[in-house]
């Protein structure tokens, strides 16, 4: 039994089920609430799932005025668009619609909208000071888990720094979980959000804040996206499988907000910001080699997960788990149709010294089971080439 202290509540109502995303006005009534602003991307607009969500606040009687200028890794030149609309239509609900661009841009227009200044200045843990607007999250994908955690991530566009932006205030009062909106995916986005939503799981799982709490979600989040991953990439039209990837990102959202994440991440938000890769993509390069490296100190806990998805028994949780569940990693993600060398994804040799510099500046290096530097990041990156 993991002794380690924590202090634990959920802040977000789940909701879950086929075309649950029809309750959206019922829900927002609840919250005794009038004006309601959704904030989503062009591409979700495009699906017909905006418009299925304005719709159902109408049918509630509450207004609504949307905002489309979500992008993929949301800067704050978008959460200041929003927060102009923000200004004009004066909500008292935000609704993040869509995928975790989506919502962390909504947290950020709540953010200034309810706290003024500019987002560097929630940088952190626990830096608002007032009240903010409830906020109801609908995901479309199965990946970030955003809509379970009190964290907004916004990039500065000068310096491409990834903000955590973390306050107890930023929890969505509901999340809305309806495996039907994911079908409209993309089957590059299916991949790519599902490989993150297993490196949450798996991540979270061997952090040094990592509790009994955090474990519970983060086991149950990887049985589920261990499983159904390589089912919906088969069929994207398996609803079922598709419902379990939305509960098994939820959980390592869940299981993030408890516990963090590791070096998997401090390694992909460089590759993202200098190269352009996609967040999945990212962290799925380099998960295998973190997984390796992360072994010579918490074999046993990877063994844990390994022997939970029939891989192998009893005697690999103290010997040889971390590279066979590496190996199993690199198979999934070979298996999405994602890269597995950065040398494929465009990157340059003679780049690494500089992303290991940027990688050692990320925060949640600090929380990797086996300690990070400069020196350790670079060599993994080389190893991944």
């Amino acid at each position: 039994m993991d002794l380690t202290e924590f202090d634990f509540e959920i802040r977000t109502r789940m909701v879950f089920g086929l075309d649950a995303i029809d309750r959206l006005g019922e829900l927002a009534k609840g919250l005794g609430v009038r004006q309601a602003l959704v904030v989503s991307d062009p591409g979700i607009v495009a699906a017909g799932h905006v418009q299925r969500g304005l719709d159902a606040l109408q049918a509630a009687g509450i207004e609504s005025t949307l905002f489309d200028g979500a992008r993929e890794n949301p800067t704050t030149r978008e959460v200041a668009a929003g927060v102009e609309v923000a200004r004009s239509c004066q909500p008292d609900l935000l609704v993040g619609l869509g995928g975790g661009s989506s919502m962390d841009c909504a947290k950020g227009i709540n953010f200034l909208y309810t706290n003024g200044g500019q987002m560097q200045d929630y940088w952190g843990v626990g830096k608002a000071t007032k009240e903010m607007l409830p906020m109801i999250a609908v995901p479309t994908t199965a990946g970030t888990g955003s809509e379970m955690q009190s964290f907004a991530l916004i990039s500065d566009p000068q310096t491409h720094v990834k903000m955590a932006c973390g306050d107890s205030r930023a929890s969505c009062r509901v999340a809305i979980l309806d495996p039907r909106l994911t079908l409209t995916q993309p089957p590059q986005v299916t991949a790519l959000t599902g490989v993150d939503a297993l490196s949450h799981a798996l991540e979270t799982f061997v952090t040094l804040r990592r509790t009994a709490i955090s474990a519970t979600f983060s086991r149950q989040a990887f049985e589920w996206l261990a499983s159904c991953l390589p089912k919906v990439i088969q069929d994207p039209a398996d609803l079922q499988s598709r419902g379990g990837m939305q509960l098994g990102a939820a959980l390592a959202g869940l299981a993030i907000e408890n516990s963090m994440l590791g070096a998997s991440h401090a390694l992909a938000n460089p590759l993202t910001a200098r190269y352009g890769i996609a967040h999945g993509q990212a962290v799925g390069v380099m998960l295998p080699q973190v997984i390796r490296y992360n072994g010579q100190v918490v074999e046993r806990l990877y063994g844990q997960l390994w022997t939970r998805i029939g891989g192998g028994n009893r005697s690999e949780r103290t010997s040889g788990a971390a590279e066979a569940l590496a190996d199993w990693v690199e198979q999934m993600v070979d298996g999405a149709g994602l890269k597995t060398r950065l040398e494929a994804l465009g990157v340059a040799r003679e780049a690494l010294p500089e992303l290991a510099e940027l990688a050692a500046k990320q925060w949640t290096g600090q929380f990797n089971p086996r300690p990070v530097d400069t020196g350790s990041l670079l060599e993994l990156y080389q190893q991944v080439f």
